[in-house]
């Protein structure tokens, strides 16, 4: 009963807060943006690690105007409080993961992106190993003729948890390098040919 009161609390307070340490984050930061030359109109999966998760809607906002896009996100309770996190970024959550629930949200994702919707995914969540590929990307990717799109964020100065992403929290007064890759074509391609493909793209960057 306790920890479900202490959950509750926690999802009620926790996104604002959260939500307004990510924008002082970005306002406090110089940025530069490396974008592709080309923008597809269409529907992109875009791919970056778990421990990157933090400044990228800002990142996205660079290709969409009007967002319009679904985040795969942990079922677990942290998952719950990153999906409240991105509400507030206008993005919406497909819930699930590579170990429970991974066919469903494999479903709710080709459907998403059938419906015009943009796609993020983790591939080395929700619990890792870090920086391995799960092959739901590829997946998509190739079913629904998709392109894919790496981010990565490089802040100047930034803190790493000691959680198994090593997830990174950029400190203020600095510099945030976001970078996105040209679009990249899976089609036809071998599983693990593609998935080393991203692996190493998202690789470059990768602190």
């Amino acid at each position: 009963m306790r920890k479900d009161l202490l959950r509750t609390f926690a999802l009620w307070f926790i996104p604002p807060i959260g939500t307004l340490l990510i924008r002082l984050i970005y306002l406090t930061n110089r940025k530069r943006f490396h974008l592709p030359q080309v923008i597809p109109s269409e529907p992109v999966i875009f791919a970056f690690w778990h421990g990157d998760l933090l400044m990228q809607p800002y990142l996205y906002y660079q290709f969409r105007t009007s967002p319009k896009a679904n985040v795969l996100i942990s079922d677990h309770f942290d998952g719950q409080i990153i999906a409240s996190i991105m509400r507030y970024f206008k993005l919406g959550t497909i819930h699930g993961s590579s170990t429970r629930g991974g066919a469903k949200v494999l479903i709710q994702g080709l459907k998403s992106l059938s419906q015009g919707y943009d796609i993020g995914i983790t591939p080395d969540g929700p619990k890792g190993p870090r920086h391995e590929m799960s092959e739901g990307v590829v997946i998509m990717a190739q079913k629904r003729h998709t392109k894919v799109i790496v981010y990565s964020c490089v802040p100047s100065k930034y803190w790493q948890l000691r959680s198994w992403d090593h997830f990174t929290v950029p400190k203020p007064f600095g510099v945030l390098d976001f970078y996105a890759s040209e679009p990249i074509d899976l089609e036809g391609m071998e599983m693990e040919a593609a998935k080393d493909l991203i692996k190493e793209r998202l690789m470059e960057h990768a602190l």
